[in-house]
């Protein structure tokens, strides 16, 4: 669902309206800790929290049943259907020009933003002495700072390609990784995950939106499947790999764990415009 949603909207849709779904996502995160929350406060049972989500997600099913029609009119309208042509082994696509660099590139995104989300507090709390429930709220504000940046990034793509709000992106993560590190105070060091969610806001909605650009559009869904693979792997992997760092060294190398994630991103972000423009 996640592949074949991103691909439609990057094929039939502007920059804008990626960035905005993507908000939208930001906004169900949200939600969701606040309903399961809700139901403990009632007195349910977690699984009543469970109970009502699910059903939230039938009703998606059925909007999404009833309006297949609309996606196929958007698709005329546009005038941009596009054969499924070949499918392609996993082999071939490595093959393409900036596959490997958009597969790595994904990885570290989503290694930055699952490690900052899930350790921000920890290394607040730790190493700043702030109170847990202080660093929480915090840490909480990442993803409140994603979310008003995708809504922000969807206007500045009015005026920015998507390589460059990529860009503005990493530079803004930048700012907040080096906030987190330098030994100046507590505050500015609370302030870093929300100057690094508004960093994270426009790089996964604009590298997205651009795959059609960067890889043709009848190869595009076949690229979004190894780019949102990628993507997981990097979720999964790193958040622990960084516990065993914390746990055996220290947690002091959160941010600059963060920064050598975003440095390696920088890298191949950029040899992917140079390699796709190259076959283009």
């Amino acid at each position: 669902m996640d592949a074949s949603l991103n691909n439609y909207v990057a094929l039939h849709y502007k920059s804008c309206h990626m960035s905005w779904l993507h908000c939208m996502w930001g906004i169900g995160a949200s939600l969701g800790p606040s309903i399961m929350g809700y139901a403990i406060a009632k007195g349910q049972a977690w699984n009543t929290g469970y109970r009502w989500i699910g059903y939230i997600q039938l009703g998606l099913t059925a909007v999404l049943l009833l309006s297949l029609p609309l996606w196929h009119e958007k698709a005329e309208e546009t005038g941009k259907t596009v054969d499924a042509g070949k499918v392609l082994s996993l082999r071939e696509i490595l093959r393409i020009p900036g596959a490997k660099a958009v597969m790595v590139t994904f990885f570290c995104y989503c290694a930055l933003e699952q490690t900052a989300g899930l350790w921000a507090s920890s290394y607040l709390a730790l190493h700043w002495n702030v109170p847990a429930e202080t660093a929480a709220s915090f840490a909480g504000m990442f993803y409140i700072g994603i979310t008003i940046g995708r809504a922000v990034s969807g206007f500045l793509t009015f005026r920015l390609s998507d390589t460059a709000l990529v860009r503005l992106g990493q530079g803004v993560i930048a700012i907040g990784g080096v906030m987190l590190a330098v030994p100046v105070s507590s505050t500015l060091a609370c302030i870093g995950p929300i100057v690094i969610g508004l960093g994270c806001a426009p790089v996964y909605p604009s590298l997205l939106h651009s795959t059609p650009t960067h890889f043709g559009r009848e190869r595009s869904q076949a690229v979004f499947g190894v780019q949102m693979a990628s993507a997981y792997i990097g979720s999964c992997l790193m958040p622990p790999l960084f516990g065993l760092l914390a746990q055996h060294m220290s947690i002091v190398l959160f941010p600059f764990y963060l920064l050598a994630i975003l440095l390696l991103m920088v890298f191949m972000h950029e040899r992917l415009i140079f390699q796709t423009s190259e076959s283009r």
